[in-house]
């Protein structure tokens, strides 16, 4: 079938991107889903970081590709072998499929799938090769999603069926900002009442970790970001406190856990230097491969401080996204107030410009074919 979709050619395009425009609107061919696969009608979806770092070349990826991530639509074919899904279903896209078999996939989540971060580095679906076709050849598949087009082709494994009340804006997000936000919080960091979190770096990831940590019982959040206006976002979010960084540092502001969310090695550095002793520090953040960070191994070690890594939050997310979804529906998790604005797939390249200036948290594409 034929769809649209915003397709990068080449990366490291100069900025403002509204101007170079990066991303281009093609009309492409679309395979029909294979037997473990299902075609889905894209509803929304979420403009995040991990899109503009293939954008602007801090992550190489195989090109051209068809950008985004984190999305939500409508079943609308299954594949032969598929179970579990119906048509009509409303679907969360999960940028992380788990073959179920690999040794990584029997850690609980602690590490992410062998096969499905190969098949995401080769732009291609879990099941082997690419199902977009453009005039010039194939187009690589973004971490097995590529949800900034009408329709999609996801191996069932990279979806995660919800209600048809929840709003496909709130599903959008509940499958990236959410699940790498608040898993850093509920899966590694897993604070105890009478303890400090501490969010650093309040983009999309950061506050969806902020407001899971809210919801839990007596847990005291702060909230820390260079920009003044996410600072106050946090406030406004049920923050308990939100400070910038220097303030924080001035402070000598200690938690016991630290959740650093910003991609950038000086935000990890400040995250280590407020963990309090026998703390813990997650991290989050995707740098550039070439960052550096540095901190004191005195003390890590006289303070019995940890350091942990999270991708996509150490979730299972055909366990974790039933579960946010549950506690948006009790109104504990109000992912509503994360999105900042909605645009038209059109727009996507002023929105990586909004985006990088740190002035959104989350911005929703939203289709056509939705609005009719």
């Amino acid at each position: 079938m034929r769809i649209f979709g915003a397709v990068l050619r080449s990366s490291g395009t100069a900025t403002p991107y509204a101007r170079s425009q990066p991303l281009a609107i093609e009309e492409l061919e679309l395979d029909p889903p294979g037997p473990t696969e299902a075609l889905v009608l894209i509803e929304a979806a979420g403009v995040c970081h991990s899109d503009l770092s293939v954008v602007d070349g801090s992550r190489s990826r195989p090109l051209p590709m068809l950008l985004g991530h984190e999305a939500a639509g409508t079943v609308v074919e299954i594949g032969s072998a598929v179970r579990g899904l119906a048509l009509g279903q409303r679907v969360v896209a999960a940028f992380l499929p788990r073959c179920g078999e690999c040794p990584a996939c029997r850690t609980d989540g602690r590490l992410p799938c062998t096969v499905g971060s190969r098949a995401n580095n080769a732009g291609e679906l879990i099941a082997g090769g690419r199902r977009l076709h453009a005039a010039d050849g194939a187009v690589a598949h973004h971490l097995g999603v590529s949800g900034f087009a009408t329709h999609a082709v996801l191996d069932a494994r990279s979806l995660v069926a919800v209600g048809g009340d929840v709003p496909a804006d709130i599903a959008a997000v509940l499958g990236c900002a959410v699940l790498t936000g608040g898993g850093a919080v509920l899966n590694v960091g897993q604070p105890q009442p009478g303890q400090t979190i501490a969010i650093v770096g309040l983009g999309g990831v950061g506050m969806a970790a902020l407001l899971v940590a809210r919801s839990l019982p007596g847990i005291n959040v702060v909230g820390i970001d260079s920009n003044p206006d996410k600072v106050q976002l946090a406030v406004d979010l049920g923050a308990d406190s939100a400070m910038i960084p220097a303030d924080a540092v001035a402070q000598d502001f200690e938690a016991d856990v630290v959740i650093e969310c910003a991609g950038v090695a000086r935000a990890f550095e400040t995250a280590v230097r407020m963990t309090a002793i026998g703390g813990r520090t997650v991290s989050v953040g995707l740098p550039g491969p070439g960052d550096e960070a540095r901190i004191s191994p005195l003390d890590l070690v006289a303070g019995a401080r940890e350091i942990v890594g999270s991708y996509l939050g150490s979730a299972v997310p055909s366990r974790d996204i039933p579960f946010y979804e549950r506690l948006w529906r009790e109104g504990r998790l109000p992912v509503e107030k994360l999105i900042s604005s909605r645009i038209a797939l059109n727009e996507v390249n002023a929105g990586l410009d909004t985006l990088a200036s740190g002035a959104a948290v989350r911005q929703i594409i939203e289709f056509p074919e939705v609005a009719a």
